[in-house]
């Protein structure tokens, strides 16, 4: 009797632990989504990394609370996935998982109908899973409830980032029939940006809708920053149409010939440089980055000295010309005057010595070199070019 009674108690405590969280299944992610589809529930994830601070605290304070485990236990299949090990890997690079913790909530097809990250209180954990814990995710996925016309505004937000990495051209059409459906109501900052991020030209539907709501708009930004964007959207086609795709090379006439009647002289210039600066050196044209650059940061005093000394390393290594290789110093030198470190110092002693100043490149690779070894950083590529200067 009394082994018995033992035994009882044992079988009591297990089930009373197993009961203190969360019940995490322990299968395979395929296993976990097949039982999903079995028993016609939504798997939730929590995709974690072991050194994730939040992630620890979401699992210490939010996932053994009474509420939060009876809920999700009750209406989901619960998985978790250190998303840097094993099977954790593969579907962090499927679903494109970047930040810790995210939160996935999948049908038993394996897609996400809602998602969210970062460490959540009661509260908004449990709002996030009844939410998601819509009837009609388990009947439909959400691309079907879309083409069906699906105008929930919360269901189209949710959609729309979703899919803004994964399928660019999917959520762009959420945010137009998201922003009609909300034309008459006012923004808030985030839809601003949404907004803007899913208005390529001025033939987009959102165009309407950001320069009906301009004024809007530009309370919540500055008329000159809405402005620029308003400029940016405008040739941002004639941008695309101006590039010859099989040699990478933008063509000026044609750029001129359209942008000039959309925004002016002036701001078609700065954007037809500001393109051939961010497109060039993904070509491997240096040669055409050299010109549009030393056109674009004419005017260094206009630019973050962080830019500046980016497209001085791009010069110092992959620019011969004595004046070009000059200007360049001028743009390293605006960064290091702000605040030496080992990579701003590094690219000044590199340009120093391609345009002869040995004495000061030597300098400054010394700075470089003690500025890397107090920081715990490399420094091969400071001493390397200190031999090469001896």
């Amino acid at each position: 009797m009394k082994k018995l009674f033992s035994l009882l108690i044992v079988f009591i405590s297990l089930s009373v632990f197993s009961q203190e969280s969360i019940n995490f299944e322990k299968g395979t992610f395929k296993e976990i989504l097949a039982k999903a589809k079995k028993e016609k529930k939504l798997v939730f994830m929590d995709a974690f990394a072991v050194w994730c601070g939040p992630c620890k605290l979401m699992e210490k304070n939010i996932f053994p609370l009474q509420a939060v485990k009876e809920y999700y236990n009750a209406n989901f299949i619960n998985a978790r996935f250190d998303m840097e090990k094993g099977e954790g890997r593969e579907i962090a690079a499927k679903y494109g998982v970047r930040s810790y913790p995210s939160f996935l909530f999948m049908n038993g097809d394996g897609e996400v109908v809602m998602n969210s990250y970062g460490y959540m209180g009661e509260q908004a954990f449990l709002a996030m899973a009844k939410e998601a814990n819509n009837p009609k995710f388990r009947t439909a996925s959400n691309k079907e409830l879309f083409e069906k016309g699906e105008s929930d505004p919360e269901f189209l937000l949710n959609m729309m980032r979703l899919y803004a990495d994964s399928d660019y051209e999917l959520a762009k059409k959420v945010s137009e029939r998201y922003f009609n459906v909300k034309k008459n109501e006012s923004f808030t900052k985030d839809e601003v940006g949404l907004l803007l991020y899913f208005t390529k030209s001025t033939t987009d539907p959102n165009y309407q809708i950001f320069t009906a709501k301009k004024n809007e708009i530009a309370a919540l930004m500055s008329e000159e920053i809405y402005n620029q964007f308003d400029t940016n959207i405008k040739i941002s086609k004639v941008l695309e149409n101006s590039l010859d795709q099989k040699t990478g090379i933008i063509n000026d006439d044609y750029f001129y010939k359209n942008a000039i009647p959309l925004v002016g002289k002036d701001e078609a210039e700065t954007a037809l440089n500001r393109m051939k600066v961010i497109l060039y050196p993904n070509l491997g044209n240096f040669t055409e980055y050299e010109k549009a650059a030393l056109k674009y940061y004419s005017n260094a005093d206009n630019f973050d000295p962080e830019e500046l000394l980016k497209a001085a390393w791009i010069f110092s290594e992959h620019v011969s010309n004595p004046t070009s290789l000059k200007k360049a110093e001028e743009w390293a030198e605006k960064s290091v005057m702000r605040s030496e470190n080992p990579e701003n110092t590094y690219i000044l002693a590199k340009l120093y010595s391609k345009t002869g100043k040995k004495d000061n490149a030597k300098s400054y690779a010394e700075i470089s070199k003690k500025l890397a070894e107090s920081q715990g950083k490399d420094a091969t590529l400071a001493d390397k070019l200190l031999q090469n200067l001896k």
